[in-house]
Order: structure tokens, then sequence, then C-alpha cells
């Protein structure tokens, strides 16, 4: 899949960070482009930025957390460019809270984006790629998804979630021709990052994380996880005995 001039690709949370800058580049490499989130007018500057570069692409407001909305933006951009081959189910927040802190409804609202706003980006593509007999769908999960971190209970949560329902889709889809890729990147210069005092090891330019991600797609991943140096040691965290997990997480707080 390296030639994506055939290919019409939707990403949500393509207003900021990752999915901006997946938006950005799949389109200068050819792609039609959907780009789905909330803000209106932030969503109708890149696609003039993408336009103005020759690109293709197309502002559809919407919030993920909305199925119907969701759906009608799948449709639109089926309508103006052609069934839609890739998914980049993208949309995601962060928020960090001592559980001594926790807010039931701000928990909730994270769960919903996070997690319900996948499904439903998920199930407004889904069924016709299957009809079509080949499509991708692309969730970027995290390497929080590993196993929980100080002050992040809920987006750690949200994260293995995400991570657990791609791996039952991709059992479920195998041999339909629809391919399904797990993305766990670590830490990335983006807004969710911006402003923490602690040091994030391994901390990735954008650019950088985005070409990561679009080669993992084309090799059709069934799971990548990066930087490497970062993913090993949170691989090495989930065969630690609960003791020695503790000691070392209680003493590395990255929400700071």
């Amino acid at each position: 899949m390296s030639n994506w001039s055939t290919k019409v690709v939707l990403v949500t949370g393509a207003s900021s960070g990752i999915g901006c800058g997946l938006a950005t580049e799949l389109a200068r490499r050819g792609a039609a482009v959907g780009l789905l989130a909330r803000r209106a007018e932030v969503l109708r500057k890149i696609v003039e930025e993408i336009e103005a570069a020759g690109g293709r692409a197309l502002a559809l407001p919407a919030d993920v957390t909305d199925a119907n909305a969701v759906k009608q933006a799948a449709g639109e951009l089926s309508t103006k460019f052609g069934p839609i081959d890739v998914l980049f189910a993208n949309a995601g927040v962060g928020i960090s809270a001592h559980a001594a802190d926790l807010n039931a409804e701000d928990v909730a609202r994270l769960i919903d984006i996070n997690v319900v706003g996948v499904v439903n980006s998920v199930a407004a593509v889904v069924r016709e790629m299957v009809k079509r007999g080949r499509g991708q769908l692309v969730v970027i999960s995290s390497l929080a998804a590993y196993r929980g971190l100080p002050k992040s209970a809920a987006y750690c949560a949200s994260k293995a979630a995400v991570s657990a329902f791609f791996e039952s889709l991709r059992l479920d889809l195998y041999g339909t021709g629809v391919g399904v890729t797990t993305i766990h990147p670590g830490f990335i210069k983006t807004p969710l990052t911006a402003g923490r005092q602690a040091r994030l090891p391994w901390l990735m330019e954008l650019s950088d994380a985005v070409n990561k991600i679009l080669k993992a797609t084309e090799a059709r991943k069934k799971s990548y996880a990066f930087p490497w140096q970062l993913a090993t040691i949170v691989r090495a965290g989930r065969l630690m005995p609960n003791f020695m997990y503790d000691w070392i997480s209680r003493r590395n707080s990255f929400r700071e």
C-alpha cells in the first residue's frame, strides 16, 4: 500500500497533534483525506493549506462520541472521493489525576472519546470495507495500554480497552481482506505532552512519529510499538512481579 494516490483515508482527531500530522502527510503523498474533529474552523484552515499544496482533503466537523455524526461524515467523504480504504482512529484526550482526586464525570468523558469514539469510527466504515473485500483499520493506542501508570488510571484504561478491541477485530476480520493495525506510540511532541515538567524519555518529533505510523500501516502490521527503546522497557514491565513494577513506577511519574 505504498501508493497512497489511489486511497481514500479517514482520520479522526485531525485538528491537531498526530491526527493533523497524519492527514497532512497522507495528502502530501497523494491520498484523498477526510479530516474529522470537532473544531470546524481549524479543520477548514488545514484543508485550505492541503489544497493550496495541491492535495485533496475534506473537512468533516463532527464529535466522535456521536455515532450518527461519524457515520454521516464517512458518507460525505465517500460521496466526494469514493469508498474509504483506510481509517485512522486517532481521536483521543488525556487527563492527569491522582486516585484521591478522581472525578467520575471526567473519566466518563475520556472513556466516551477514547473508547466509544473508536467504536463509532470503526462502525462507520467496517461494513463497507468487508463488503468490498479490502480496507484497513488503524487505531492509535499507546504504550500506556500495557500497564497502569501513576496519575493515569483513566487514560491507561482507555488505551488498554481500544487495544483489546482492535485485537478482537483482527481475529473477527481475518480472511475478509480488511487489515487491522494497532499502533502503540511512546511520547510524541503534541499538545497532549506539551507543558509537562517531567522529563519524557525518548520524546519524538511529530514528523518522525507520523512516518513510523505510516510505514507500519503500509506493511499492514498487526501491532507496532515505538520507539523501540521505550517499547522494550514497557514490555519488560509486563513480566515484572507487582512489587518490582510498583517500586519502579512510583518513582517515575510522567504526568507532572
